[in-house]
């Protein structure tokens, strides 16, 4: 390890030291503070660490070591522990928890991300935990993306949603915990036609007697080079020999994080990350 945590009673709070990697001459560390979701704090020196985290209320924290040189951009290396600073009233708490080193090529990253979210029922058996590592891969998978992924002729297909950050974001109340309790999904697709059509599919089974579908038609709006906007037509329900429509139209705001012959990767407009997984290989 190049980082230890010490605990430091006079100012109670703990404080990361460290060590540069011998193969990176003349470089230093540089320590980035994460407090939700507000842009880092960056420190270079240990007082100024440990003074962030001292005065730092009911908030938590993740310290992050970054080498750096006066002539590269910062370097982020893998760890073997990352530390979870949490403070409350004055006083300092530490989790030490085992983070391993994400994958760096993209079919890694990929196949990391599908095993990770598969028989999880969409996302709804993940902890909290593992909705991160899957975050941090998205995250890290999206550098490989193409430049103007909605231009891109791969979007096309069917697809399985094979997660959501927020498992109820897909299905709607279908999908939420009261609605599990009756509803099994079957199947959740999403297919995109050329040019501008696409088909949501939630098929369910009611208490495991009968069958039932829900669909939706909409179409598709390029935003800009990675955003599209789908409205929808009111959904159509079947049930049984039953069928009508129900509702008004709606909309939805999707950005294109990565995509591939195998995945593509979404983020909604309030956050919500997808995966979804091509049904059928490209010939």
């Amino acid at each position: 390890m190049w980082c230890t945590v010490a605990l430091k009673p006079e100012i109670n709070s703990y404080v990361t030291t460290n060590r540069p990697p011998t193969d990176f001459p003349g470089s230093q560390f540089r320590f980035s503070i994460y407090k939700n979701k507000s842009p880092p704090l960056h420190y270079t020196s240990l007082r100024g660490l440990s003074m962030a985290i001292a005065t730092s209320a009911s908030t938590a924290l993740v310290i992050l070591p970054q080498l750096f040189t006066s002539t590269s951009n910062c370097r982020t290396f893998p760890l073997h522990r990352r530390w979870s600073i949490k403070t409350d009233g004055g006083r300092i708490y530490a989790s030490v928890s085992a983070a391993t080193s994400l994958p760096t090529r993209p079919d890694d990253l990929v196949a990391s991300i599908v095993s990770k979210v598969m028989q999880t029922d969409r996302g709804v058996l993940l902890a909290r935990d593992e909705h991160q590592k899957v975050a941090a891969m998205a995250t890290e998978l999206q550098k490989f993306c193409v430049d103007e992924p909605v231009k891109c002729p791969l979007i096309f297909g069917e697809w399985d949603v094979l997660y959501c950050s927020n498992p109820t974001s897909p299905g709607g109340g279908y999908r939420s915990s009261i609605g599990r309790l009756f509803l099994k999904t079957n199947d959740m697709i999403q297919v995109v036609e050329a040019h501008d059509i696409v088909r949501n599919r939630v098929s369910f089974s009611i208490l495991g007697l009968l069958e039932g579908e829900v669909s939706l038609k909409g179409k598709l709006t390029a935003l800009d080079k990675k955003w599209i906007q789908v409205v929808f037509e009111p959904p159509e329900l079947k049930v049984g020999g039953l069928e009508f429509t129900y509702g008004g139209k709606s909309e939805v705001k999707l950005e294109i994080t990565y995509i591939d012959e195998k995945i593509r990767l979404g983020k909604g407009s309030r956050g919500s990350l997808f995966v979804f997984q091509r049904r059928k290989p490209i010939s």
